[in-house]
């Protein structure tokens, strides 16, 4: 928490745009693009629970650690300047899972492929 204080401003901007994009990418693979996943593959669902459920049976997400984030996420919309320890370690959480966001996008890119060839791996 001491390190935190010693940033400066753009330093301090940095990890908020960081916290911003985590939230927006987790966001954004539950909202549209697991959903996407599952019609391009022709596997029917109807609830978002359901959609979490197939992704992890393809082996795309780990169902636990998909709620986890959501929750980490939800934390991080609700924090307030007196709760700095919690937002830090939230933080913390979310720079420790960039290795794992980055695999969860790689094998959204290898699924999609599977499905059509003209997709390219970043």
């Amino acid at each position: 928490m001491d390190e935190f204080n010693y940033l400066n401003t753009p330093q301090k901007a940095v990890l908020e745009a960081y916290l911003k994009r985590f939230s927006s990418l987790q966001d954004y693979l539950g909202a549209k693009v697991f959903r996407g996943l599952l019609d391009m593959a022709g596997i029917s669902y109807r609830k978002m629970s359901e959609v979490l459920t197939l992704i992890e049976k393809e082996e795309i997400v780990s169902l636990d650690r998909w709620i986890e984030f959501r929750n980490i996420r939800n934390e991080l919309e609700h924090d307030y300047p007196d709760e700095l320890e919690e937002a830090l370690r939230d933080l913390q959480y979310c720079v420790d899972s960039f290795d794992y966001m980055e695999e969860v996008v790689l094998k959204v890119f290898e699924f999609a492929r599977r499905y059509d060839e003209s997709i390219s791996l970043p």
